[in-house]
């Protein structure tokens, strides 16, 4: 979609304004409004009927396509309705938003590879890429399997 930008454009109220809506600025011949998504809180700018549709499909709210694709991928997933998937990821956002970073960084930093490295040595030892210690001779050896006789034998006869 393109659209010819005025210079200075025009700012206007927009009627019945939404809590989330801003005002209304005209561009070229398009009218668009800020519209604020009430998960993530990301701000993009909008024309007022895509707006209401995106309020229609997600019962009232407006969110942004990022979020929305995450609430489609929800119901994909887990076979939930679309407002228990938006209610699921409003909490997500709401949770991640309020959490802080740490003080220090690099405490947290070695607090996850400390993590990490518990999960690695608690996994079993098949699942390891690499052995814990390097095998003798003996230990591999021993643990080869032993041919009992050729298969040559069976197929000439």
């Amino acid at each position: 979609m393109s659209a010819t930008i005025i210079s200075d454009p025009m700012m206007i109220p927009a009627p019945e304004a939404p809590q989330s809506a801003a005002p209304t600025k005209i561009i070229g011949q398009i009218e668009v409004e800020f519209a604020k998504c009430e998960c993530c809180g990301l701000t993009e700018e909008c024309t007022p009927a895509y707006i209401a549709r995106v309020r229609e499909r997600y019962s009232g709210k407006w969110i942004c396509g990022l979020c929305a694709e995450a609430v489609k991928d929800e119901t994909d997933l887990r076979l939930i309705t679309t407002e228990e998937a938006v209610a699921k990821h409003m909490s997500f956002c709401k949770k991640f938003i309020s959490s802080r970073p740490p003080p220090d960084p690099t405490v947290h930093l070695i607090a996850a590879m400390r993590q990490i490295l518990r999960k690695s040595l608690d996994s079993p030892r098949g699942l390891r890429s690499t052995p814990s210690s390097p095998k003798k001779d003996a230990e591999i050896h021993a643990a080869s399997l032993a041919r009992s006789e050729s298969c040559f034998s069976s197929l000439s006869g």
